[in-house]
């Protein structure tokens, strides 16, 4: 009789183990830190995750943060405990990033949704002026003598839509909550790139990658509806940090 009891708690005891074996190998690991760094003309993503029974990270986007993720890219390097990921094309606006995470047996779970935040390593408060760009915009057919003049009106920054140091574009309307503003972006030829149809905060950063090239380009500030201002910028191939 003791060897059966022996026996069954023996049973018992090798079902108890293995039942929390298992669930603590189907437990995902929980991510500690997960990161989304606006730098220049790109958005940067790290995470700390380590996975180890994991078959696929995605990394998906959106410009919600709730509906319409969409997946863009795929973790090269999965089980990696630190992992990175770069958009190389955001969109126009706030970004917002997830990690769809699957796993080999079959189960998926996604990790928490992050906003992208600009880098603060980066200056990109300083609105670039003439003087910063005038060497970059400098024509090479033209003699050096009058390179060298100055314009008779020597051209300056918006201030609501402007470039900073970080290569960027800032659209600042302070007042954009209250009232509706959209602005329109030109090729210097005058073809239309795309709108953004409301600014709804009083701060958004561009990504320089959008308007895939360096140079000049145009613009059109809407204030409800009526032409506010008409002016241009200049994003430098070389960016200062």
């Amino acid at each position: 009789m003791k060897q059966v009891a022996r026996l069954t708690f023996a049973i018992g005891l090798f079902i108890s183990i293995a039942l929390t074996g298992k669930g603590q190998e189907i437990l995902p690991p929980v991510l500690p830190e997960f990161t989304a760094t606006i730098k220049t003309g790109k958005i940067q993503l790290d995470w700390i995750s380590g996975f180890m029974e994991v078959k696929e990270i995605g990394i998906q986007r959106s410009l919600d943060s709730v509906l319409n993720f969409n997946t863009i890219g795929y973790a090269s390097y999965p089980t990696q405990t630190r992992n990175a990921y770069l958009d190389n094309k955001p969109l126009p606006g706030t970004n917002y990033y997830r990690l769809f995470i699957l796993f080999n047996n079959g189960r998926f779970m996604y990790s928490k949704t992050v906003l992208a935040l600009p880098d603060s390593t980066i200056r990109a408060d300083m609105k670039l002026q003439y003087a910063d760009i005038k060497d970059a915009t400098r024509n090479p057919n033209k003699p050096a003598s009058e390179e060298n003049k100055e314009p008779k009106v020597v051209w300056h920054p918006s201030n609501y839509i402007y470039t900073t140091a970080d290569g960027n574009i800032n659209i600042k309307l302070n007042d954009a909550p209250q009232k509706k503003y959209s602005v329109k972006f030109y090729e210097p030829n005058g073809a239309f790139l795309f709108e953004i149809e409301h600014v709804k905060g009083p701060s958004l950063i561009l990504e320089k990658a959008i308007f895939m090239h360096a140079g000049w380009f145009n613009f059109e500030l809407f204030e409800d509806g009526r032409l506010k201002e008409k002016w241009n910028f200049y994003i430098p191939l070389n960016y200062r940090m």
